[in-house]
């Protein structure tokens, strides 16, 4: 997957140095917030992938809508995006994930993954990277591609929940959102939503 530009944000985690799988477990077990518990888990799922010489993930859906919204919205699922299903298996059972249908759940640390899509709809899509210390990080869909799929689901599918949170989204990152590209997107007939974006953002200017 062709990525044009990262933004990267840093969370703290702790004094850890060395990659130690047991130790972000642990970790993990004792962080008291459910997102960062999501996107800790997510890092370290990045890095023993990646020590297997594999691509990355990227967090999507409402993992994503919880981590910009600042957990405004939540969701209890880790919602990624990623090809290699085999890859991604062995990890998660190698960190205790039991596969349930299409979830994976770790019962010690109440946490779900899903992965609903193989790769992100746009080759070139931005995304979003969050740091731990260490030395981990994870990947999460950017802003404007986020945007557009909660948009579609509140002009389409008439999700409620998602015409509120693609208006605050707006509101909350006017400034930082790359319009040309998100109204480029908006503008392609299978999302068709240009005039309801271009109508948010205008609100939002007020």
């Amino acid at each position: 997957m062709q990525v044009e530009q990262e933004k990267r944000s840093t969370w703290g985690a702790g004094e850890v140095n060395i990659m130690n799988t047991e130790k972000i477990l642990k970790i993990i077990k004792d962080t008291e917030s459910p997102l960062k518990r999501q996107l800790l888990m997510t890092a370290l799922i990045s890095k023993l992938l990646e020590q297997k010489g594999k691509d990355v993930p990227v967090i999507i859906g409402g993992c994503a809508l919880a981590y910009y919204s600042r957990e405004v919205y939540f969701t209890s699922d880790i919602d990624l995006a990623y090809s290699d299903r085999e890859a991604l298996d062995s990890v998660l059972k190698d960190i205790g994930f039991k596969q349930e249908g299409r979830y994976w759940i770790h019962d010690e640390l109440m946490l779900v993954v899903e992965v609903p899509a193989s790769v992100l709809i746009e080759e070139n899509s931005t995304l979003e990277i969050v740091e731990f210390d260490m030395d981990i990080q994870c990947s999460i869909i950017g802003i404007e591609d986020l945007i557009i799929d909660r948009l579609n689901a509140c002009k389409h599918w008439k999700y409620e929940v998602d015409c509120e949170m693609v208006e605050l989204l707006v509101m909350k990152y006017l400034k930082e959102i790359d319009w040309a590209y998100l109204e480029k997107q908006a503008e392609k007939p299978d999302n068709d939503t240009l005039s309801e974006l271009i109508e948010l953002k205008r609100k939002a200017r007020q």
